[in-house]
């Protein structure tokens, strides 16, 4: 494995709150999309537009911590354990592949791994004990 990140989600103020995690953490931003960006074909409300989809805070060298805002329009309820995923690295596909498998067994596949629209094999699951995992292998990052 390569590591693993924490995966935070919040109601509307991801911007806000990673501001004030890079006042503590220090680090650099290294990527930010808002939901804008998207050309998924949803109704979005106006004010959704420009919440984030995605963004990383790099602290140091394998240490980041990352967010999205989640939005009701999504039709996924945001409670307060709901609210982070532990997100793994893979060196591989394969490996991806088996964590993604022995994690969802007897749990629930919430998005499936596959190619994703950021160049990434990822998938998101949850395990026997309801914990929250994203599996991801970015040959980018890797190469």
């Amino acid at each position: 494995m390569i590591g693993t990140n924490t995966y935070l989600h919040f109601t509307g103020n991801a911007q806000e709150a990673f501001n004030f995690y890079k006042s503590v953490f220090g680090g650099e931003f290294k990527n930010i999309q808002h939901y804008k960006s998207l050309d998924s074909g949803k109704k979005m409300l106006p004010e959704d537009r420009e919440k984030l989809i995605h963004i990383t805070l790099q602290i140091s060298d394998g240490i980041s911590i990352m967010a999205s805002d989640v939005l009701t329009s999504m039709e996924i309820p945001f409670n307060a354990g709901n609210n982070f995923h532990i997100c793994m690295h893979t060196e591989n596909e394969q490996e991806a592949d088996r964590l993604f498998g022995a994690l969802s067994a007897e749990g629930k596949i919430d998005m499936p791994l596959n190619k994703t629209f950021w160049g990434a094999y990822f998938g998101m699951c949850r395990d026997k004990f309801g914990i929250q995992w994203m599996i991801n292998f970015d040959n980018q990052q890797s190469a």
